[in-house]
């Protein structure tokens, strides 16, 4: 229940004092543009000018100024220092979401993203826990294939398989889980994603940024997959690498959630990205570029499990 309103510092006042909290976090993003807007109120506008200034794109500072707006009709007062994490601030579904995904453990551990079945078994023979097939073909009858495979090289292991974008082939070959872009997402029919939903596969969703996350949770998927930290050849980004700082938070607001952090992420970096909170790191490179690639995820899940001790 929102509190007894404080009078609130004047709207360049409360700019600068959140610039001033969280610069140091957000140092390596460059400004972006202020978006326009006809939103009147007070700590929205300042909130709106100070995440665009710490580097947010115009849909990520506008779910950021509508938080902080809402976190301080909620509280009463107007707070610089508290970041917004609170996932009602957000317009989040209240828990227990009323049709969720059919769920997932909450800790994931090393997520091996592989480009064939042969590497899907390979990878789940090493003792990988989680394991995806990122098959790319625009043959249809490869695709069948190659999926059905996959699920038949994790048998007798403990792997769970996640299919990236061929839903309805996983469905029909019995895969445990669909791993979705944001805009593979985006353009799923209501009916369609019920199919989805009601099949009992796990569904895991991409986000680049708290707006895709917003988007994301309307879904009520298994998991969340956050990213990319760090830069990556791998893929074309249409985001900057989001960052430690920027992944923490992300890991704050959704933390009622499976979370994977991707993106960039060697053997080096596992304890800083764990320390964020997320219960799953996924690596591409790090296993399929090494030279004992079974040496490589051997070495990978023991920095998880260091990691969260």
């Amino acid at each position: 229940m929102p509190q007894a309103a404080a009078p609130l510092p004047s709207a360049a006042a409360m700019e600068q004092a959140i610039r001033q909290h969280h610069a140091s976090a957000f140092a390596d993003f460059p400004p972006q543009p202020m978006p326009a807007t006809t939103v009147e109120d007070p700590v929205y506008r300042a909130a709106l000018a100070a995440c665009s200034a710490l580097g947010f794109i115009a849909h990520d500072a506008d779910c950021l100024a509508r938080a902080w707006a809402a976190q301080t009709r909620r509280t009463g007062r107007f707070d610089p220092a508290q970041w917004p994490d609170e996932p009602a601030d957000f317009g989040l579904q209240p828990r227990p979401h009323a049709h969720p995904f059919a769920a997932c453990p909450q800790n994931l551990g090393l997520y091996a993203v592989l480009p064939d079945a042969q590497w899907v078994g390979r990878m789940a023979q090493a003792g990988v826990p989680t394991v995806q097939l990122r098959f790319k073909s625009d043959d249809p009858a490869a695709i069948t294939r190659e999926v059905r495979a996959a699920v038949q090289a994790v048998q007798g292991t403990a792997s769970l398989l996640f299919i990236n974008d061929h839903w309805r082939q996983a469905i029909a070959a019995g895969a445990y889980g669909v791993h979705l872009g944001q805009e593979d997402l985006d353009a799923l029919s209501p009916e369609e994603l019920r199919t989805l939903r009601e099949s009992g596969v796990r569904l895991g969703v991409s986000t680049h940024g708290y707006a895709e996350m917003v988007r994301a949770d309307a879904a009520s998927p298994s998991y969340i997959a956050m990213g990319a930290v760090f830069p990556t050849t791998l893929k074309k980004m249409a985001t900057v690498p989001q960052g430690v700082a920027r992944l923490a938070g992300y890991a704050r607001l959704m933390r009622g959630y499976p979370l994977v952090a991707i993106g960039g992420i060697g053997l080096a970096q596992f304890p800083q990205v764990l320390a964020t909170g997320v219960g799953s790191i996924a690596v591409v490179r790090a296993v399929v570029a090494a030279d004992q690639p079974e040496a490589a995820a051997a070495q990978l899940m023991r920095a998880m499990d260091a990691g969260r001790r």
